[in-house]
């Protein structure tokens, strides 16, 4: 259930100038349960997609370090494999350079009765292209036209699509990354790409506000999740997503409702 009924717009505009609204952490035995509880919903609503056919497609964009990829990890952890399968590109090759901008990221888009998470997705070009200058003025206005017709056709073609956007504090941002500093076991994950974001936060908060201004449509809304606490981001997410979902045996009490000062419809 929520933790408060309504969100809070105070809070909410307090948490882009680095404010969080709750003080404490959830923990981690209710994480635990909770996550459990998500996760057995989640078998049944692959299993009522794999039944109807559905095409699902989850987007998880977001700042670096800001917890998409650990989200995935617990979204798809118990999912059958054979019908739930995660995209995280490299850059793109000579080739795909070559190629219409969707095109690479188009062979991957679920067939019927499929899910597929994206690990960042064709928004590369509205982000860490468009600030760090690895594409033109013109191709990215050309993104920024194109994108909601190219979502408008995938949504008329019967594709669930879900954008998530996990937002994450300068403060925090800067703490997990050097925490990745000092775990050998994390170090993969630090670029030197992410580690000179880190000198252009307002360079990076532009872009996506001018990303939301131009991509978040009736056909293909984006969905903000703040993630200074990963595990409260995680529990939220999968309540969103379920939600949405009518599938056979949704126990209404176990997903319950997410909570509004954590997950924001930008629409």
């Amino acid at each position: 259930m929520t933790e408060k009924s309504k969100p809070d717009p105070h809070l909410q505009a307090a948490f882009e100038k680095g404010e969080y609204p709750y003080p404490d952490k959830m923990t981690r035995a209710h994480y635990e349960k909770r996550k459990a509880e998500l996760q057995s919903e989640l078998l049944k609503a692959q299993r009522w997609a794999v039944k109807d056919k559905r095409k699902i497609v989850l987007l998880f964009e977001g700042r670096d370090a800001a917890g998409k990829g650990g989200t995935i990890k617990r979204f798809t952890e118990h999912l059958n494999p054979r019908s739930a399968r995660v995209v995280a590109l490299q850059k793109p090759t000579k080739i795909e350079r070559g190629q219409w901008y969707y095109q690479r990221y188009i062979r991957h888009l679920p067939t019927n009765g499929e899910i597929v998470f994206f690990d960042r997705s064709w928004y590369n070009r509205a982000g860490v292209e468009r600030v760090m200058d690895f594409c033109s003025d013109e191709q990215y206005k050309e993104f920024m036209a194109q994108t909601p017709e190219f979502e408008r056709m995938l949504t008329r073609s019967n594709i669930m699509l879900y954008k998530y956007w996990f937002s994450v504090t300068q403060k925090e941002q800067q703490r997990r990354f050097s925490m990745r500093k000092q775990d050998p076991l994390k170090q993969w994950k630090l670029s030197p790409i992410d580690i000179a974001s880190l000198e252009k936060w307002d360079e990076y908060t532009k872009a996506k506000e001018a990303m939301f201004a131009h991509t978040d449509t009736a056909d293909a809304p984006w969905t903000v999740i703040k993630s200074n606490d990963k595990k409260r981001a995680r529990i939220n997410a999968m309540q969103h997503f379920l939600s949405t979902l009518d599938y056979k045996g949704k126990d209404v009490e176990i997903v319950g409702e997410f909570d509004p000062n954590i997950v924001l419809a930008r629409h």
